[in-house]
């Protein structure tokens, strides 16, 4: 038996703006040769299919083209479940129509029952499990025991596993926060105020899980727990990682085999470092000047327009970074995501470079005298609007 596991798609999705879906349909035509050739006999897809809960029309269309390919055109069957980021009952919709031409969607948790495939050996049973909401586990029968991410999982597994199943292999399709899982900066936290992390233990006796929801490839708690990782590069923060798919291979005692497969973008995401001078000057003249590019200037001064006349050699300049200034100031800018940084460094780091000189106590006590203000005011329509 041969499973080709994938996950996290987030198809729809932007990057600085720029739409990324001509390139997800170019890796995804990939995937649909791929399981074609490796004449796979599942495909299953680990959740996150889209970047959010109402996705675009185009986005929904090009997931329709890939499943009609896998299940209509090759006739491979495919598991799909929800992640954190879709919406369950869109996943969900037609499921028991779709199951009778081997398309099993998962989205709520009204359904735990297995898909059973069979080969020379016997039966192989397939549990899909969405994303699994604490709220929703709790309404679950015997819910009373869920207050957390670890709780509500251990509570639908064991709803699961107390159903009768008589295939003496398993694999399970899920969507969680291994703990002891390698993170990136593009992964929507699972968990507010608290910990989304799950135990690896909760998956005692399944021989494959095939997970989704982490963006890197990897294996976690043992090796028969893995995350496929994320279909493209979705922030600077994976640059140097290589995105993959999972091909898992059964034989009669259960899990024989896993090994990735490379994607080949349509645009690879990296990060390009020097003086602005060299970089506008002496392109690499062996890396791709389309790709989605980061450039990291290393020049102590700064540069006017240089993001527009970097676009004039890298078109698909996206991000600009000041790493020489970064480290003399705050470092405010360096993390490369703003929503992650205090307001009053983003301040520290636009005024730098707007003056070139680092700011100054005066100005530092103005900046939060003003954001002090503007918070009290934010706090008192608040308090207004739920009045």
């Amino acid at each position: 038996m041969k499973i080709l596991h994938t996950a996290d798609w987030h198809l729809g999705r932007y990057l600085h703006g720029v739409s990324l879906l001509a390139d997800q349909a170019h890796v995804l035509a990939q995937l649909v040769a791929l399981a074609r050739a490796e004449a796979v006999d599942v495909v299953v897809v680990a959740g996150d299919v889209y970047d959010r809960a109402q996705p675009a029309a185009d986005a929904v269309a090009l997931l329709d083209e890939v499943l009609a390919q896998l299940v209509v055109d090759a006739g491979i069957p495919v598991v799909l479940v929800a992640g954190n980021h879709d919406s369950a009952e869109r996943i969900a919709f037609a499921g028991r129509i779709c199951r009778e031409r081997g398309l099993i969607l998962r989205g709520t948790l009204d359904d735990l029952s297995p898909f059973v495939l069979a080969d020379a050996h016997g039966d192989l049973a397939i549990w899909p499990l969405p994303y699994v909401e604490p709220l929703f586990a709790r309404a679950l029968p015997g819910g009373e025991v869920v207050d957390d991410h670890a709780s509500a999982l251990a509570h639908v597994l064991a709803r699961m596993r107390s159903q009768p199943c008589s295939a003496r292999r398993s694999l399970l399709v899920g969507h969680a926060f291994v703990a002891g899982g390698s993170e990136s900066e593009s992964e929507r936290p699972l968990s507010v105020g608290g910990s989304g992390a799950v135990g690896a233990d909760l998956f005692a006796g399944f021989d494959y899980v095939a997970l989704g929801h982490l963006h890197r490839p990897q294996q976690v708690g043992a090796p028969n727990i893995r995350y496929a990782g994320s279909l493209l590069k979705y922030s600077f923060a994976e640059a140097g990682h290589t995105k993959s798919v999972s091909l898992v291979e059964f034989d009669a005692a259960g899990l024989a085999s896993v090994r990735e497969v490379s994607l080949a973008p349509r645009h690879d995401l990296r990060i390009i470092r020097g003086r602005f001078a060299d970089l506008l000057d002496h392109p690499d003249p062996q890396a791709p000047r389309d790709d989605y590019l980061c450039a990291e200037l290393t020049d102590r001064e700064p540069v006017l327009e240089a993001m527009a006349r970097l676009r004039a050699v890298y078109p698909n300049l996206l991000e600009l970074r000041f790493s020489a200034l970064d480290a003399a100031g705050s470092g405010a800018a360096a993390s490369g995501d703003h929503r992650r940084q205090r307001p009053e460094d983003l301040f520290a780091a636009f005024y730098r470079e707007v003056r070139g000189e680092e700011i100054g106590d005066a100005q530092r006590r103005v900046f939060a005298d003003a954001l002090a203000t503007v918070q009290a005011g934010d706090g008192a329509d608040a308090g207004r609007a739920a009045s």
